[in-house]
């Protein structure tokens, strides 16, 4: 420590302030409960013992549930309700009399009705399982439909567009063949054409097989597809000529 001249003055003294001890807001709501609460013979005993009477004992039947009294059960509903069953000997009214003879009549209802055609039934299981057989699909209802076997009319409606397609495309070329716009090829042009096709293919694709395999410069590259381009072309030509026998030409 530290000796310094300022200790030799007189210094004034500190009190220590201590803090109130807590105190609960409750604490005399307690002791009034707790002094208040106290019964006279809590602990005790009674002050006075009454002497029991002579009548004061367990009878008989005393302990048990008291039931409420029986009374007649009714329905809530008891305007609605049907009448009760007619009993086996109550009689039956006799006032009104009838000449129909029932026996005859039923006799001549069951021989002159058609007699019921059994159900339709599959059976799907070793054991006999049934079910019916027109909601499965396996029964062919189609066939009883009103317009089974027609033509449908969308059917109907396109072969007729077609038709008239047809008739406008052959009355166009017929005006072109009066005017002399248009010749149909013979067959020898068409074959004699379909084969300079076939030459000139087979002429391209002779030089197509002697390229360089490596088209490592921008001249055999452009040339090999130049070259594919022409025999693609060809061959569309080809199958165009092969597809159809008649073909008109502009004069």
């Amino acid at each position: 420590m530290e000796i310094s001249i300022y200790d030799l003055l007189p210094k004034e003294e500190q009190k220590e302030y201590k803090q109130k001890r807590y105190t609960s807001k409750f604490r005399q709501t307690v002791k009034e409960e707790y002094v208040g609460g106290r019964g006279d013979y809590r602990t005790m005993g009674q002050a006075k013992v009454p002497v029991p009477t002579t009548d004061n004992f367990l009878k008989k039947h005393e302990k048990e549930a008291v039931l409420p009294k029986k009374e007649k059960f009714t329905y809530p509903d008891e305007d609605r309700r049907r009448p009760p069953v007619p009993e086996r000997t109550d009689q039956p009214l006799m006032g009104l009399k009838t000449t129909k003879n029932f026996i005859t009549t039923n006799a001549v209802e069951n021989i002159t009705s058609v007699p019921k055609k059994p159900e339709k039934k599959f059976a799907d299981t070793r054991n006999g399982d049934t079910h019916n057989l027109i909601p499965s699909g396996l029964e062919p209802v189609f066939v009883h439909k009103k317009d089974f076997g027609e033509t449908p009319h969308y059917l109907i409606k396109r072969r007729e567009e077609m038709q008239r397609a047809q008739e406008e495309y052959d009355a166009y070329i017929a005006e072109h063949f009066r005017r002399g716009a248009l010749r149909c090829l013979t067959v020898d042009e068409r074959r004699s054409i379909i084969d300079g096709l076939k030459a000139n293919w087979e002429d391209i694709h002779e030089q197509y097989q002697g390229l360089s395999v490596v088209t490592d410069t921008t001249p055999k590259k452009n040339r090999k597809e130049r070259m594919e381009a022409q025999m693609k072309q060809l061959e569309k030509d080809i199958e165009l000529f092969e597809k159809f026998n008649t073909i008109y030409i502009g004069n």
